[in-house]
């Protein structure tokens, strides 16, 4: 704490020194406010030797684990740069209002009536995206559901689904029902959805999500994840599968997952991600559309996934996305992390013939 004040903050040097030693003089530790204040003086004293070495590895340099910082290379040549920058800042916040109760315009004067200003996004008229993040507390109507936190990738779900009156939707990886509930607002009429997780407690959170919006889900379950679900025998138009996933799309709202993720999950979880696509596709009624989801910027779990899943399957096809965002892949498009833009998120839109 003390070397991040340091180095990434205005406080004074001497203060953040003096607040650090108190800090281990208060836990009861006797035998570190010595050491603290040593090891902080000599860095200041050595500060720019220490943060410019002359030759830093890769992994120092980038602040990336090596192996994934070679999978980034290999992948995204011409951009692994400006996603590696993007992951280590600090990310935007995007909101997501309820479009059947408010538009962004009428919102953004809600937020710079409390202080707060935002800037819309080009591609809905329901998303803002704040200039300084703020505490959801401060967030005008938010308790009452009148607006949600969403990263703008996360939004693009609802609209590549497409659903339409009186069709069966199934989330099946719903967590806290994010995109439930925007699948909701999208559709502008009940739909009879089913919300499943893991967990109870993941779960069991959908509903006061949902409950904000005008429209309500007619059926949140909690249950395991398809693979154990053999009660599920519905059949479903629109299937949202946000699978399990590596979360290297992700790491700067999660800086831990890029030092705790390690290259042999990659595997592992591509074959889960294969198993849930190979599982739920008999739940689709012909015609239905699978919506393919990751917050992952590696082949492996994305477009290769998708072209695998395709290659097996004599009833499925890639639908093509014609919409202009981000980076056309050979199935699917990828949105990639930019400073002020949405997390990297693949999406793939899998058509059931007949």
């Amino acid at each position: 704490m003390g070397l991040y004040q340091l180095t990434d903050t205005h406080i004074p040097p001497y203060a953040a020194i003096a607040a650090t030693v108190d800090a281990a003089r208060a836990m009861g530790k006797t035998w570190a406010p010595g050491l603290v204040n040593a090891l902080l003086r000599r860095f200041q004293r050595k500060r720019a030797r220490l943060l410019d070495p002359p030759d830093p590895a890769p992994e120092v340099r980038w602040l990336f684990p090596r192996w994934l910082l070679e999978q980034l290379r290999t992948a995204w040549p011409q951009h692994w740069r400006e996603i590696i920058t993007a992951n280590n800042a600090r990310p935007p916040m995007t909101l997501c209002g309820t479009r059947l109760r408010i538009t962004h315009v009428h919102y953004a004067r809600q937020l710079s009536n409390a202080g707060l200003t935002a800037r819309p996004s080009p591609d809905t008229t329901h998303k803002l995206t704040l200039d300084r993040p703020v505490p959801t507390a401060e967030l005008p109507g938010f308790t009452d559901g009148l607006v949600s936190v969403q990263d703008a990738g996360a939004q693009l779900a609802a609209k590549l689904l497409d659903t339409q009156p009186g069709e069966r939707v199934l989330d099946a990886c719903a967590a806290s029902g994010g995109k439930s509930a925007h699948i909701l607002e999208h559709a502008g009429v009940n739909l009879d959805l089913t919300a499943l997780d893991m967990i109870r407690l993941a779960s069991s959170k959908c509903g006061p999500t949902c409950n904000g919006s005008p429209s309500r889900p007619e059926s949140s379950r909690a249950m395991p994840r398809p693979l154990e679900a053999p009660g599920l025998k519905q059949s479903y138009h629109r299937i949202l599968l946000d699978a399990p996933y590596s979360a290297t799309g992700v790491s700067r709202r999660h800086p831990d997952i890029k030092w705790l993720r390690r290259e042999r999950d990659i595997p592992a979880l591509s074959d889960l991600q294969t198993r849930m696509l190979d599982a739920l596709w008999p739940l689709l009624v012909p015609g239905g559309i699978l919506l393919y989801a990751t917050y992952s910027l590696l082949p492996t779990e994305n477009e290769a996934q998708s072209r695998v899943f395709l290659g097996r399957r004599n009833d499925a096809r890639a639908r093509p996305l014609e919409e202009a965002w981000e980076i056309a892949r050979p199935y699917g498009r990828q949105t990639l992390p930019r400073g002020g833009g949405p997390d990297g998120f693949y999406y793939a839109v899998l058509e059931k013939s007949g």
